[in-house]
């Protein structure tokens, strides 16, 4: 890790669960962490959860990544004020519950606007960054046992579209390895796909069904730890993620 000293992460969703773990395990090995979220205001309390000496390690901005307009504002406030993009890790994701047959549309087009086109937005200002200064960053794109496998518990189904918008990832995930080799890059990209994770996303009704049987956040973060610190030679390309005997 130590050649991430002082670089510049960015971490979206960073408000809460996953995206909160990943923001304090990169800030104690040493990066400079950009945590987007928009509720910005829980950001902020944990920067101020921090050790005084490391607060200053982490910059909460506001940031939509299911708009354009926002991601753009967002990182070019990034590139401002560091002047580089070291790391993306794409962990914002949204899942609204509903039948595919009949959920209003503007709710299902939410959930593709975060889950890929939040994805692609911020990938294409972090790459440009990266292939601009011929960085060998790393791209983290946070995904989910349900972009391998349509997961369906008891009764009418209501994740919807979110299993779909998860398949995207994994397939953009390969997409992204292709390119990065293609234009001549050292850039690497990792897919990480937990099972179930005890955070605000999880339906309560999935939580009372499973019971114990869950992920912690920090489980996740040590994954995207892991992956970071690999050698310049290796790429951790898919990491699947399950707690002991889980259900699906």
């Amino acid at each position: 890790m130590e050649r991430w000293h002082n670089k510049v992460a960015v971490v979206t969703g960073a408000s809460s669960g996953i995206g909160a773990a990943i923001a304090k395990d990169l800030i104690e090995n040493g990066l400079q962490v950009v945590g987007l979220a928009r509720r910005l205001e829980r950001v902020e309390a944990i920067r101020k959860q921090l050790p005084t000496k490391m607060q200053r390690n982490l910059t909460a901005l506001p940031c939509d990544v299911s708009n354009l307009e926002s991601v753009n504002k967002a990182f070019d406030q990034i590139i401002a004020k560091f002047g580089s993009i070291d790391i993306l890790v794409n962990n914002a994701g949204c899942l609204i519950l509903g039948q595919l047959v009949s959920m209003s549309v503007s709710d299902i087009q939410q959930v593709l606007q975060t889950n890929v086109m939040g994805v692609v937005h911020c990938t294409q200002r972090a790459f440009t960054s990266m292939k601009e200064r011929d960085f060998p960053g790393h791209i983290i794109l946070i995904n989910s046992i349900a972009g391998h496998d349509v997961k369906v518990v008891p009764g009418v189904p209501e994740h919807n579209i979110y299993s779909p918008s998860k398949f995207a990832i994994t397939a953009i995930t390969e997409i992204y390895r292709q390119e990065f080799k293609g234009l001549d890059t050292k850039i690497k990209v990792t897919s990480i796909s937990p099972g179930c994770v005890d955070t605000e996303i999880l339906p309560d009704n999935i939580k009372q069904l499973i019971g114990e049987t869950m992920l912690k956040s920090q489980d996740i973060s040590s994954a995207v730890m892991y992956a970071i610190s690999t050698p310049p030679h290796v790429q951790i390309h898919e990491m699947i993620i399950k707690p002991l005997g889980e259900m699906f």
